[in-house]
């Protein structure tokens, strides 16, 4: 088998004819990492990962060391990526974390909040309003520089605390964060729980409530095995911007019950047997992935990085 001649493309009706993947490996997928990952093997892994053909491609986060250890070297990583010739975004979660991130360059910043009042206390120690609040000024000043804006928001389809998550309850925040000014949301199933049905079901509600489906990319965990088809379900109602982490890197430090991200090599084999253009080469990817799980000293948990390996890592 060879990433070349498989998968055969077999295009299905109401799909979109291409995909931007928004990787998010070297964030959010390395942030958990229990063993400090250098800061030059993060590089290179983002280096690679452009190389792959990704053109998005989250770089790090400009949070306090105390709080994510992992990524406390984004004054040292930015500046040896940022000339690459792809889209960079930097989680920032205050006004600090803002500044530090304007002074190095970055274009496209991201503020992280929560549908949920608990996921906001662990993750924010803040209520829901008041991360959002915190927020405000964030984007003001951002959109005012001229920086492209995401807004992640976080368990919007179930709660390891709070269990079933309202549809309208991510509807209003969803709207909040559109009303201060991000220019994109990206919808994330923080402890894999989602279904197809419930994905459709908040990409219907989010269209009532005037929040445009080409401002919504999605964001699925593995954690049931329904990453694939939650990812069917959205391009099926026009989603055309999808996350996804290298290697299926990943997890969230504030969520115990969360595991890997969807692995991008999964979702690029999918997308490509239905004829979706990514623009990603798999072989160059697969081989990043490799190359990334031999420096943490661990086997991929993406299948097709193992099928497409031919051994086991």
């Amino acid at each position: 088998m060879t990433a070349g001649a498989l998968p055969m493309t077999v295009p299905a009706a109401g799909l979109p004819a291409r995909v931007r993947i928004h990787e998010v490996g070297a964030r959010d997928g390395l942030q958990n990492e229990k063993t400090a990952v250098p800061t030059e093997v993060k590089a290179e892994f983002v280096r690679r990962l452009a190389d792959a053909g990704l053109t998005t491609i989250e770089a790090t986060s400009f949070v306090h060391p105390k709080w994510v250890p992992q990524l406390a070297d984004a004054e040292q990583l930015f500046p040896a990526v940022s000339a690459l010739a792809v889209d960079l975004p930097v989680l920032v979660p205050n006004e600090r974390g803002l500044d530090r991130a304007l002074a190095l360059g970055a274009r496209r910043v991201a503020v992280f909040a929560s549908a949920t009042e608990s996921f906001a206390t662990a993750n924010l120690n803040r209520t829901v309003d008041e991360a959002l609040a915190m927020f405000a000024p964030v984007v003001s000043r951002a959109k005012a520089e001229g920086v492209h804006v995401r807004g992640y928001l976080s368990m919007c389809f179930g709660d390891p605390w709070e269990g079933p998550v309202a549809v309208d309850q991510v509807v209003r925040v969803c709207r909040a964060l559109v009303d201060m000014g991000c220019d994109e949301l990206s919808l994330g199933d923080t402890i894999g729980v989602a279904t197809p049905g419930h994905v459709t079901a908040l990409l219907t509600a989010l269209g009532q409530a005037g929040v445009a489906t080409d401002r919504l990319g999605v964001h699925f965990h593995d954690t049931y095995g329904q990453a694939l088809a939650n990812t069917l379900a959205a391009l099926q109602y026009g989603v055309t911007t999808v996350d996804a982490s290298a290697g299926g890197l990943g997890g969230c430090p504030y969520a115990k019950s969360a595991t890997g991200n969807l692995a991008t090599e999964d979702l690029v084999w999918m997308l490509h047997g239905l004829g979706i253009d990514t623009g990603v080469d798999l072989g160059r990817l697969v081989a990043t992935s490799v190359w990334m799980a031999e420096r943490l000293g661990r086997p991929s948990p993406s299948r097709t990085v193992r099928a497409l390996s031919h051994k086991d890592q």
